[in-house]
């Protein structure tokens, strides 16, 4: 029986009933309690309103109120963090105070540990002295409740289109929340199928501004972007730190960084010189400065915990989103010329034939004698005479370099590190690593966040020089560790399953390429397979697939190997700035070593699994954001040029269609099978094909051909085609259009490409 009316309630007995409701407590609760009239529902209103303008309760419209500052009775939260005691931290995933968003702490029910970081729950939550505690009342699906999209009207009615390119699904808007059409939001999933309709809950502006497009990648996966006042104060602190006098001090050593151009932060630099040990005769001695970043980020602390929510760094186009506050990463643990760093130092040992015979590890003080792009030092080592049997040179325009570094030119820093470099190259060729050369795809950008260009990135040997010196690090690092019988996260490669590799033995054979089952699978194995194909079209798909039979790439305390290095022990340790991962390690040999404070805490060291795994998704989250952003900035590129015919390559056939990408440009797009042409298209499963049941045309993967590009979608980043006056006609005139095993083939040796360092 409804309750009475005894008037307006005072702001004091509203506040008495949000914070000890059970449920809920929105404006028609209140109203209930209260037994309002419809007249007074309407003072209830404004006082609502005016209470909120107070500050003295926050809210969403009449869905729920609580106090400002406070968390809603029951409310959806995002789990933010797991300690190493296992406890579960969530944050309210909708937070409008302006004070920091409180923490609860979660009691799962059932299995413990079963939450992760960027996990969703709705839960109902209780203060307890002075914190507060979330009980889980159950988990909701992650990104499924909110969609992002862009607004559109159409018959009077404002609809959502969804930005994902394999569901473009339209929901009917039933609260804009003052957004307009056009815009890019984030809106909440309500109602029952088939009445399926969203609620605007943030507004993020023009989809198609410059810089829209990394920004629909973060609000999409969730990625954290703002750090605490907390946070930040913590950085500002540590940054200030002296770097004591305990340290190896390397000053005098010409350390030179070897990086991007546009590189933001600088974890790592180099040095070589021959070695004078009698016992190491024609070998070399190395040093690789990382930067010390387990001094300034200690286990526990605020900046720990961000680091690990974050995982690793997103690099985007137009802006890095950083594992680490800007003061750090950017700055006092970015290796700079001229400037004193606290470093990690790893000294190495290199024998003639490029095997590693010793290391050891120091916490140093380094002041980089230079920083030097790729493309500088490629100028440089361009003019060094060559030995036979090393690498060829890589092509690069001269650039005019400051003559001098600290100890002699650049040239006398450089040429000691191309020529132990050259040792590393016969060692990494002697173990036959895994040689597949994917090109990766640049974005260059004008100031405005304007696009100038799209292209593949080139391959420099500078480039590769670094990243085997990197490599090189990495194993010493973990074998250090191994040594000390201390705990290591390593990066583990497992080779292909049994069924993939019977997949890709299906593939090969449409391309009359044989591959035996059977036989021990070693990385040289695949790059057979790629010599044997040769300089044909469809070699890039062949690449393709066996980059698709291998298995996901992890982090772990069990050693598996690395299958596509060729390598029995790899732990990442050069790049702590952006990867938590690294930094793990780094506190490992810390402790390890006795290096001083910021080791592995005897709670990281038993949690390495359960941080493993976490970091490890987050890694994935992070190659998605940025893969889906160089496809909307590859679609913006292209859209300009919408109608025009482009040279094309297909990347894969269905039975609805072929894919096809631009050549030289990337984007994948979609060629209907309705669309094809005036006969019907019969789709070989086996072969992959499309063939035309008169003519005997045939599409199969790897194929060239000129398409009409017919759409270019920024947002959703997809591509779609048509055919140029309804034929197929090849690009390339080197051979007809015909079942693909009678191509010929045409033999070249393999390009070089081994896995590093990535920026």
């Amino acid at each position: 029986m409804p309750k009475k009316s005894t008037g307006l309630p005072t702001r004091e007995q509203i506040l008495d009933f949000i914070a000890t409701s059970t449920t809920p407590a929105g404006k028609r609760e209140i109203a209930k309690a209260f037994g309002l009239t419809a007249q007074e529902k309407i003072g209830l209103k404004q006082l609502l309103k005016d209470m909120a303008d107070e500050g003295l309760i926050d809210g969403a419209g009449a869905r729920a109120f609580h106090k400002m500052g406070g968390v809603p009775r029951v409310t959806v939260l995002r789990i933010a963090d797991v300690d190493d005691g296992g406890n579960v931290w969530a944050v309210p995933e909708n937070w409008h105070a302006e004070t920091p968003p409180p923490k609860l702490r979660v009691r799962e029910k059932g299995r413990r540990g079963a939450l992760g970081i960027g996990d969703r729950i709705l839960a109902r939550t209780e203060e307890a002295g002075q914190g507060w505690i979330a009980h889980p009342m159950k988990q909701l699906a992650k990104g499924e409740e909110l969609v992002l999209g862009v607004l559109r009207q159409e018959g009077g009615k404002l609809w959502l289109t969804g930005v994902e390119k394999r569901d473009r699904s339209e929901y009917l808007v039933a609260d804009a929340g003052g957004a307009q059409t056009g815009d890019l939001v984030l809106a909440e999933k309500g109602g029952r199928p088939p009445r399926i309709t969203v609620r605007v809950t943030e507004v993020l502006g023009d989809p198609f501004a410059p810089r829209s497009f990394s920004l629909i990648a973060i609000h999409k996966l969730g990625i954290p972007t703002v750090f605490s006042p907390e946070t930040l104060a913590e950085a500002e602190r540590m940054a200030a730190l002296p770097l004591g006098d305990d340290r190896e001090d390397l000053r005098d050593v010409p350390i030179v960084a070897i990086d991007p151009a546009d590189a933001r932060d600088h974890d790592d630099a180099v040095w070589a010189a021959p070695d004078d040990d009698p016992a190491n005769e024609g070998g070399w001695k190395a040093i690789v400065a990382i930067a010390d970043v387990s001094f300034y980020v200690r286990p526990g602390s605020d900046l720990d915990r961000e680091a690990r929510k974050r995982g690793n760094s997103v690099y985007f186009p137009d802006r890095v989103v950083p594992m680490l506050p800007e003061i750090l990463s950017a700055e006092v643990c970015s290796l700079k010329q001229g400037v004193d760093r606290a470093a990690l130092a790893c000294h190495l040992r290199v024998d003639r034939n490029g095997e590693l015979k010793s290391w050891r590890f120091t916490r140093a003080v380094v002041r980089l004698a230079a920083n030097i792009a790729y493309e500088d030092a490629q100028a440089v080592a361009d003019t060094f005479s060559r030995e036979s049997g090393s690498p060829e040179p890589s092509s690069a325009a001269p650039v005019t370099l400051d003559p001098r570094v600290r100890g002699g030119t650049i040239e006398e820093a450089l040429r000691p590190l191309w020529d132990c470099w050259h040792a590393l190259y016969k060692a990494r060729e002697k173990r036959g690593p895994l040689d597949l050369d994917l090109p990766e795809r640049r974005v260059v950008l004008d100031e405005k966040g304007r696009i100038m260009s799209v292209a593949p990135r080139e391959r420099l040997d500078s480039m590769r020089l670094i990243e085997d010196y990197m490599i090189a690090a990495n194993v010493a690092a973990a074998k250090a560790l191994e040594g000390k019988k201390a705990p290591v996260m390593y990066r583990v490669h497992e080779p292909p399953s049994r069924e993939k590799l019977v997949a890709l033995k299906d593939y090969l054979k449409t391309f009359g390429v044989e591959f035996a089952l059977g036989q021990v699978v070693q990385p040289r194995t695949f790059n057979h397979i790629l010599d044997k194909v040769g300089d044909v079209d469809f070699r890039p798909q062949i690449m393709e697939q066996v980059l698709r039979t291998q298995t996901q790439a992890y982090y772990g305390p069990m050693n598996h190997g690395h299958f596509g290095l060729a390598l029995g022990s790899y732990g990442h340790f050069t790049s702590p700035i952006r990867r938590y991962a690294d930094l793990i390690v780094h506190r490992s040999l810390v402790a390890a070593f006795k290096l001083g404070p910021g080791g592995l805490t005897q709670g990281e060291a038993e949690g390495m699994e359960r941080i493993g795994e976490g970091i490890s998704a987050l890694e994935r989250r992070a190659m998605e954001a940025e893969r889906d952003t160089i496809d909307r900035y590859v679609a913006a590129f292209l859209a300009e040029r919408v109608g025009d015919v482009v040279d094309a390559r297909i990347t894969g056939v269905t039975n609805f269609g072929f894919f096809a990408t631009v050549e030289g440009i990337g984007g994948d797009g979609l060629m209907p099978v309705r669309d094809i042409g005036g006969e019907y298209f019969r789709f070989d499963e086996a072969a992959r094909t499309l063939v035309g049941e008169h003519s005997g045309t045939t599409f199969a993967s790897g194929m060239r051909l000129p398409l009409r590009l017919a759409e270019a979608n920024p947002v959703s980043g997809g591509l779609r085609f048509e055919m140029v006056d309804g034929k197929a006609e090849r690009v390339d005139r080197e051979t007809k259009v015909r079942p693909t095993r009678e191509i010929k083939r045409r033999g070249r040796p393999a390009n070089i490409r081994h896995q590093g360092k990535k920026r």
